[in-house]
């Protein structure tokens, strides 16, 4: 801690001290592989060894540092190593941060001036310390250098030592446990809501590795898994068993409600996990279902085995479109209202698109859907979207849950006070579908999302969203 005449700074280390871990390789590889790619990821990786052993000699105390900052931000735009530190590396600073250390730093004084001392580069770490400890928290960390917008993978200030160093008192705290209990989601200064990036678990060295090693074996799955959604239905849930696929149902349609579903479609309205929400609604019921999308890519589209339907962001053109796969057609429409995926307990803003088209003739069926897996996510913003359910079907044992619930009377009629009834019916149907899951309700929306990981509103052709709203 430092004393001067006006305030008081205290001074926390993030690594070690406010983060259980000290580790900060799981870092350097989230922005070499989100920012850099797998190649320059897995070049970190098997490097990391060799940088450690020699980093052992006093002499060379900082060489991991040092070439981890290299081997994972050289040659790289600073704008990709800063929409990484902002969409992806909070969730797992989050989910390492010590309960006890921050609450020890909301107890601070006013007149105390906060510090956090960081080994990482101060942009890695500064998004997330004034989002979730802070705006007015201070980060003293190295700068990277940059050259014409990239980084040249140096750091101009090595280390934040001339800060310590300035400090008149100062008070060696021996570390706690490394057991030390994580900070409870409840807790969290402000809620996170979206991330990106495509690993779950946290990339410390060995996981890397054995991650590494299961990759063609996750590839030789999830074309197997692809490739047995083409199958009848209940081959198919069988097969997909035998591989590690679990998919659970409940509140299924009886043969009776199916008869009627015959004469008119059924309208299911889901949440939104990852672009195959559709596709196991469709095996779970065992009959064919017809997904809108807003932008699929035509990989996605090919690989797809129920039929989808593009809709074209003109409302009356695509109210026209669902109702016509309803009434016309006779078929069973999927739509997803929050009109993007979400990865945390939370529901966006339900768009009232669904309830309009459905009128006051038709029910609207909400759907909850879970999903899951240990190694990958199914869903990107800023990566390749139409690897999404091959990413998603790569993870060892992927899991699903669908829950049908009962159905929700729209009656919002055509008059003028249809607009305002829809948005009722839009977020009844949300709540419904919240409390089936444990989910928090929000006013978010795609745009939301998109802008705040991706700095776009999300309507271009390599993010837009996979579910019609």
């Amino acid at each position: 801690m430092a004393d001067s005449h006006r305030c008081s700074s205290v001074a926390a280390e993030l690594e070690g001290t406010l983060l259980i871990s000290g580790s900060l390789f799981p870092y350097f590889l989230l922005v070499a592989l989100e920012a850099g790619g797998p190649l320059r990821a897995a070049t970190l990786l098997a490097l990391y060894p060799l940088a450690v052993l020699l980093g052992a000699a006093a002499a060379a105390a900082d060489l991991p540092l040092l070439a981890m900052t290299f081997l994972s931000t050289a040659g790289l735009p600073a704008s990709d190593v800063s929409a990484v530190a902002r969409a992806t590396l909070p969730k797992f600073f989050l989910s390492d941060l010590r309960a006890s250390a921050f609450r020890s730093m909301a107890t601070a004084g006013e007149s105390e001036r906060l510090v956090v001392v960081t080994r990482l580069p101060r942009l890695l770490a500064e998004p997330f310390v004034k989002e979730y400890l802070g705006p007015d928290v201070l980060v003293a960390g190295s700068e990277l250098r940059l050259l014409a917008g990239r980084f040249t993978g140096t750091l101009a200030s090595p280390s934040p030592a001339s800060f310590l160093q300035v400090c008149k008192q100062r008070r060696l705290v021996v570390s706690p446990s490394p057991a030390s209990a994580a900070l409870p989601r409840s807790e969290y200064r402000r809620p996170l809501v979206f991330h990106d990036g495509r690993l779950v678990f946290r990339p410390e060295p060995l996981a890397c590795l054995a991650a590494l090693l299961w990759v063609p074996l996750g590839v030789v799955l999830s074309v197997t898994r692809l490739l047995l959604g083409f199958l009848p239905h209940g081959a198919g849930l069988l097969l997909a068993a035998a591989t590690g696929f679990r998919i659970r149902a409940a509140g299924l349609p009886s043969s009776a409600s199916r008869s009627t579903a015959a004469r008119r479609g059924t309208l299911f309205a889901c949440n939104h996990q990852t672009l195959m929400d559709p596709v196991i609604l469709s095996t779970v019921l065992r009959r064919p279902v017809t997904a809108v999308t807003y932008s699929l890519s035509g990989f996605s589209e090919a690989i797809a085995p129920i039929r989808t339907v593009r809709l074209t962001r003109d409302r009356r053109t695509d109210a026209e479109i669902m109702r016509r796969e309803l009434v016309a057609r006779g078929g069973d429409l999927v739509v997803c209202p929050e009109g993007t995926t979400c990865r945390e307990p939370y529901l966006l803003r339900f768009s009232p698109l669904f309830a309009e088209v459905a009128g006051d003739q038709q029910a609207v069926t909400p759907t909850a859907v879970r999903a899951g897996g240990a190694l990958f996510h199914g869903s990107t913003v800023r990566g390749y979207k139409w690897l999404d359910s091959v990413f998603f079907l790569m993870n060892p044992a992927p899991w699903y849950e669908i829950r049908i619930l009962k159905p929700v009377a729209t009656a919002v009629g055509g008059g003028g006070g249809g607009a305002a009834a829809s948005r009722e019916v839009a977020n009844g149907v949300q709540r419904v579908i919240g409390d089936e899951l444990g989910f928090e309700c929000t006013g978010l929306t795609r745009k939301d999302k998109y802008r705040m990981i991706a700095g776009h509103d999300g309507v271009d052709a390599r993010s837009a969203p996979a579910a019609a709203s």
